[in-house]
């Protein structure tokens, strides 16, 4: 009888990730990630914040920017799903560089 080595698909491994070589050149999301950071002047958003003195830290414009055109690009308009996505999918994951952004209800991820 032949002898395999075991695998689990259900098992689980802590791995080190650069989220910058999970968006591959050529790419959409690649394209839209280095113009949000490197084209695009989101200095205005920064004037609306009050938080620099009291309240939580905001999310970054730019996280969020690519977060919402992104999933736009697929058809999504539900925050939630995205909020979902940011969650288990891993081009959304590396966009918004793991933050978990806050929706409500359950998550549909892409």
């Amino acid at each position: 009888m032949a002898r395999y080595r075991h695998y689990d698909p259900q098992q689980t491994k802590m791995i080190a990730v650069s989220y910058a070589r999970q968006l591959l050149p050529g790419t959409f999301e690649h394209a839209l990630s280095y113009l949000i950071d490197n084209e695009i002047d989101l200095g205005r958003f920064a004037e609306r914040f009050k938080n620099d003195e009291t309240g939580a830290p905001a999310y970054d414009p730019a996280v969020l920017l690519k977060v919402v055109l992104f999933a736009g690009s697929l058809g999504t308009t539900s925050s939630r799903t995205m909020a979902g996505a940011c969650e288990e999918n891993g081009q959304f994951i590396a966009l918004a560089c793991d933050q978990q952004l806050q929706g409500s209800g359950p998550s549909h991820a892409l």
